[in-house]
């Protein structure tokens, strides 16, 4: 039960947008910013790091909807995406990828918990330094979006299903289009 009345049709972060929605745009074109802009890190590879630091937040609602994008953005099964979260070492993703993905962890225990070998190895398996940058700053972002939803205890699905169903459509529309009063979809 969220600890403030919000909309019950719109689960996690849409609901405190619609609560609040002169936030709502910054926070929208900060995570556009990040996740959808020119990159050399894919959207999906993007994706998967805010995934990736929601599940180490606990983050229930974060994490599924951004597992569901970046296995939409990365054409893979979202079980795939899961088992990352359980093992990235195991994983079938690139030792770039696992590099980065060993930043933002630290980053999600602090910002001081992030070592100069982890970011020697990241640029060692081909990191540029702004896909090091993007990737410290996705993981902190990801952390106030994370404190936000579960701060307020929004109301989060617990079927996968219900967030990989609204990954193409979300996908389609990016972040910074998402207007709370207008849209009262999840």
């Amino acid at each position: 039960m969220p600890h403030i009345e919000l909309a019950e049709d719109l689960p996690g972060i849409r609901g405190l947008m619609a609560f609040r929605p002169e936030t709502a745009g910054p926070l929208n074109a900060l995570a556009e910013v990040l996740l959808r802009s020119q990159n050399t890190l894919s959207r999906g590879e993007r994706e998967l790091i805010g995934a990736y630091v929601s599940n180490l937040n606990d983050c229930d609602f974060c994490s599924n909807v951004h597992s569901a994008m970046a296995s939409h953005y990365l054409s893979c099964d979202i079980d795939l995406v899961a088992a990352l979260k359980r093992d990235m070492d195991a994983a079938p993703i690139s030792d770039k990828m696992k590099a980065l993905l060993a930043i933002a962890g630290a980053v999600q225990l602090g910002g001081k918990h992030v070592r100069s070998e982890q970011v020697d190895r990241a640029k060692q398996c081909g990191a540029s330094d702004e896909e090091i940058h993007d990737t410290v700053l996705i993981a902190a972002a990801f952390c106030m979006f994370n404190r936000y939803v579960d701060g307020l205890d929004t109301r989060a699905p617990v079927e996968r299903q219900f967030y990989s169903q609204r990954a193409s459509q979300r996908a389609l529309e990016g972040y910074a289009g998402y207007n709370p009063l207008e849209n009262t979809q999840t």
